[in-house]
């Protein structure tokens, strides 16, 4: 489909599990009802993020991807709404937990599923204490609504993430988010900078990006975060076409052509005048090769 409406959702989520998965299908409905053709729902929308602090009793939460009732009950709703629904789920793989995103196709097929790639770790963002780092490499996924890409929150910050995702023929991102306050600096507001960094992975591989947060404050251990919402849909120069606030429910919409992005994506160049063979520092950690 040449012509397709993507749709970012932001919302509180508070400590029962049921009551968050409705407010999300009525996200979903409203933004399905706007005409909306892929919705994205927040990252671990079924819980308040528990990644706030250590605590085991946490790991209780998680699930394996088969039979998962998250991802059964969005795959119906995928289905009877004819959208596509990728689907952020803490997931228990026999010893191992990920933080993963399983992708339902406009049918309610389960295409496959994502594990994020990077792990954080600070004050408020315990992730490395519960996930496993992925192993899934990145995806993309040929839907009916065009061939998406989709990284996890901290993943957004890499832009290797979205270029891997470009090369392996994307052309939409979308990134499920938890960000906010940094609980042990009231100063820092990452804001404007988050949304920067996603614009910035909009513009370079000329595709459209969609970001959806949480909004609402919680708590756990020593740790207060207030989440800053401002999900947001960048077209594929890197412009802001449709943002929220920092604290309002809120269902965003914007209608792309993906045809006429691929065809403008080709005349730019940007994949035409790629250097691999200069890339070898990306490969290292420390940046030294080992013909250095």
């Amino acid at each position: 489909m040449t012509t397709v409406t993507v749709a970012a959702t932001q919302f509180a989520c508070g400590e029962d599990r049921a009551a968050n998965l409705d407010k999300a299908e009525a996200l979903v409905r409203r933004a399905a009802s706007q005409g909306a053709n892929v919705i994205l729902i927040q990252e671990l929308f079924e819980t308040p993020y528990f990644c706030i602090e250590h605590d085991t009793r946490h790991f209780d939460l998680a699930l394996p991807i088969a039979g998962n009732p998250a991802v059964r009950r969005f795959g119906s709703l995928a289905r009877e709404l004819g959208v596509v629904l990728p689907v952020s789920v803490f997931e228990r793989a026999g010893a191992a937990f990920y933080n993963t995103v399983a992708m339902v196709d406009a049918g309610g097929e389960l295409l496959g599923t994502y594990r994020k790639s990077h792990i954080p770790e600070s004050p408020g963002y315990h992730e490395k204490f519960y996930f496993s780092p992925g192993d899934t490499g990145f995806r993309v996924w040929q839907t009916q609504f065009g061939r998406i890409g989709v990284g996890i929150c901290w993943d957004q910050w890499f832009p290797e993430s979205a270029r891997a995702m470009a090369l392996l023929g994307a052309e939409i991102l979308l990134y499920p988010t938890a960000i906010g306050a940094e609980p042990q600096d009231p100063s820092i507001d990452s804001r404007d900078h988050w949304r920067r960094a996603m614009q910035g992975h909009a513009a370079a591989n000329i595709m459209p990006l969609v970001a959806s947060n949480r909004i609402g404050t919680e708590r756990g251990g020593p740790w207060s975060v207030t989440y800053y919402g401002s999900s947001f849909i960048a077209d594929h120069t890197g412009a802001l076409v449709a943002e929220a606030d920092r604290s309002t429910e809120t269902v965003l919409t914007a209608t792309f052509d993906l045809t006429a992005i691929n065809e403008y994506r080709r005349a730019w160049g940007v994949f035409r005048d790629r250097r691999p063979d200069l890339y070898g520092p990306l490969m290292t950690l420390d940046g030294v090769t080992k013909s250095d």
